[in-house]
């Protein structure tokens, strides 16, 4: 298997915008070939720091955003081949659209799996 982790830093204001767009991303990854898994998360929590969680004490959840909301893709594909054919049409049909809800360029993570 081969795996994406992308890492997204939406602007506050898009956040619904960049949401249904997910949405609507994940929906066409997953009838594509080679496609195993699409998830999209939002970051809604952190730890107080590392003490709580030696502790074992539940996260804190976010109660504002300050300038960004973070967001992370985890994709799953069989190999590269899939990824490559998975990419070309994604960024055609919705690279415009990510763009004006983004910050930065995301940060982008691509491997096999270990275990």
């Amino acid at each position: 298997m081969f795996n994406e982790i992308c890492i997204y830093e939406a602007k506050i204001d898009k956040q619904d915008e960049i949401e249904a767009l997910m949405k609507e991303v994940a929906e066409f990854y997953m009838t594509q070939p080679g496609v195993i898994d699409v998830r999209y998360i939002k970051r809604t929590h952190r730890q107080k720091d590392f003490n709580a969680v030696k502790e074992g004490e539940p996260p804190i959840r976010l109660t504002r955003y300050v300038e960004k909301v973070t967001y992370a893709l985890y994709l799953v594909v069989e190999d590269e081949e899939a990824h490559a054919r998975l990419a070309k049409p994604g960024i055609e049909m919705f690279y415009k659209r990510w763009t004006r809800c983004l910050i930065t360029m995301p940060k982008i993570i691509l491997g096999e799996n270990v275990v």
